[in-house]
């Protein structure tokens, strides 16, 4: 089902600062950053090798990265997982009785249908599951 690691989710207070020590102390660089309403989270991916780092500033005081943020503190929030049909892969986890976030998938950055497995069933790792064309 999962056909790769397809990016690491980092929950961060302020994306430019934080932008600045990938780039300049790690010599990642952005491919550019944009505002996902819906998640209520501003990004930016970093590619690296076949992967990338995202990283997540919340737009909103409410938002789930702000709630994160608040209960954890800055640091990795998810981890995202590539699949070839995220709808089937859906199916195939209600039927082994995984609980699920998104029973259906919802789009997030760059276009991707996503969609998250809820840290209970997953021994504590929030998982997403990606669709890219």
């Amino acid at each position: 089902m999962v056909t790769k690691i397809d990016h690491i989710g980092i929950a961060v207070k302020n994306l430019e600062e934080t932008l600045k020590f990938y780039e300049e102390v790690l010599g990642i660089k952005s491919v550019g950053t944009e505002v996902v309403e819906e998640q209520k989270v501003k990004v930016a991916f970093l590619p690296i090798g076949d992967t990338e780092v995202e990283l997540l500033e919340s737009t909103d005081e409410d938002g789930p990265i702000a709630k994160f943020i608040e209960k954890r503190g800055e640091g990795i929030q998810h981890i995202a997982y590539r699949v070839d049909n995220i709808e089937e892969a859906i199916e195939r986890l209600k039927e082994k009785g995984i609980r699920l976030i998104d029973e259906k998938p919802r789009y997030g950055a760059g276009g991707a249908k996503i969609a998250f497995l809820h840290p209970k069933s997953t021994f504590g790792v929030l998982i997403e599951l990606c669709e890219r064309d």
